[in-house]
């Protein structure tokens, strides 16, 4: 195992601007985790239909997923604080548009015009590690640290912001979370984009190649996807087995457990010095994955309690971080430069893509199959990540091995 970096994170904050804009980062993905569960609570709440608020809310998600590579372009190719700051308020309007339309009794299509309004939110996550990755593109362990943090803030932010929308909506009124979720998310994204000196220069109209089509990425992409069916999946699963057991409004609790496991193992990873490339790294992370995977089905099967769950996920969590932050910086490496933003806005495409699957497949094992078998799904998902990125390396290395026989026999 390799040792722990004293001071790594000591060291990343103690660089100029480096702080102010993660505090901008961190206030405005907060809000990430609040608006579905703000959204779902105010138009369940007014319409009375949860198939209608789940609806809304995957309208949202889908354009999300077509529009978060679009603002990303945009945002290479003019700049994070030129775009950042008009995609941000017209997300937010879109949110307050919304609001509007429930507190008024519109018409239910509107809900879904306004709610798709808000995929024009940017990529903050994506946006910071493009700082990182411009800021440290010399020193390869503090990077490491970097995508590690960032990795551990989306876990804590996703989740905080579901317990802080559902105290909002519960103690104020159903409007509160989206229009406190508004305020965050703007005041964050400007005084994130306030800090210019750490603001990677934007590159105009490039050349380079999509990351579609840049060699090694969609393979990393199709890993992605299938660890978002992990996540996906494990969520739907935890809340039918919760709820099979009586406990249902415990499987939020039970849940960020898994949240906490992982962000603590993201801080831990990135304390320690990378033991080698990333490229030789992920296959190990992606087998602890598949291996630690196996311990909430464990748990439900055997154990057959609550309990016993919150204990096993946890360590589930634990091996995410380290597998999210090693495929993120392989992304970092084989994408180009000015591109770098479309292609984190990428992984986000296919994290959410995989989520949506994982989610449809965890929900049809929860009602067609015992509530503990249901745990298999997000097993077979990390089992189906690892197969993919071994498939991947073995065509890159026939594909090297062709190049430089063909280099030799000219």
């Amino acid at each position: 195992m390799p040792p722990l970096s004293p001071g790594a994170y000591r060291r990343l904050f103690g660089r100029p601007g480096t702080r102010a804009f993660t505090a901008g980062n961190l206030i405005a993905r907060l809000p990430m985790g609040m608006f579905g569960v703000s959204a779902v609570v105010m138009i369940a709440g007014s319409r009375g239909s949860y198939a209608l608020a789940g609806a809304v809310t995957a309208t949202g998600l889908a354009a999300t997923a077509v529009a978060g590579p679009w603002i990303a372009r945009l945002v290479d190719r003019h700049g994070q604080a030129r775009v950042a700051v008009p995609a941000t308020v017209t997300a937010v309007l879109g949110g307050l548009a919304l609001l509007l339309c429930v507190r008024l009794g519109a018409p239910d299509w509107t809900l879904f015009a306004a709610y798709a309004a808000t995929a024009t939110v940017p990529n903050i996550g994506g946006m910071s590690r493009a700082r990182w990755a411009h800021l440290l593109r010399d020193d390869a362990e503090a990077l490491h640290t970097a995508n590690s943090f960032e990795q551990a803030a989306d876990e804590l932010c996703f989740m905080l912001g579901p317990v802080l929308a559902s105290f909002l909506t519960g103690t104020f009124f159903p409007e509160a979370g989206t229009l406190v979720g508004g305020v965050l998310l703007l005041a964050g994204v400007l005084l994130f984009a306030a800090q210019r000196s750490t603001e990677p220069q934007p590159r105009g109209r490039t050349r380079a190649a999509s990351p579609l089509r840049t060699p090694g990425i969609p393979p990393l992409l199709a890993c992605f996807v299938a660890t978002g069916a992990v996540f996906g999946s494990m969520e739907v699963v935890t809340i039918a087995y919760a709820d099979a057991q009586g406990h249902r409004s415990a499987a939020g609790v039970v849940l960020a457990l898994q949240a906490a496991g992982s962000c603590a193992a993201g801080l831990l990873y990135g304390a320690r010095r990378p033991d080698g490339p990333a490229e030789r790294r992920l296959p190990w992370c992606l087998l602890a994955m598949a291996a630690l995977m196996t311990l909430p089905l464990l748990a439900a099967r055997t154990a057959g309690t609550l309990p016993a769950l919150a204990v096993a996920l946890p360590g589930a969590g634990m091996a995410t971080a380290p597998t999210m932050v090693t495929a993120m910086t392989l992304v970092q490496d084989r994408t180009p430069a000015d591109r770098l933003n479309e292609g984190m806005s990428l992984v986000v495409t296919a994290l959410l893509t995989g989520i949506a699957c994982g989610s449809a497949a965890g929900g049809w094992a929860a009602e067609h199959t015992a509530p503990a078998a249901g745990f298999a799904v997000p097993v077979a998902a990390a089992v189906t990540a690892l197969l993919i990125n071994t498939a991947g390396n073995a065509l890159r290395s026939l594909r090297r091995t062709a190049c430089s026989n063909s280099g030799q026999s000219h």
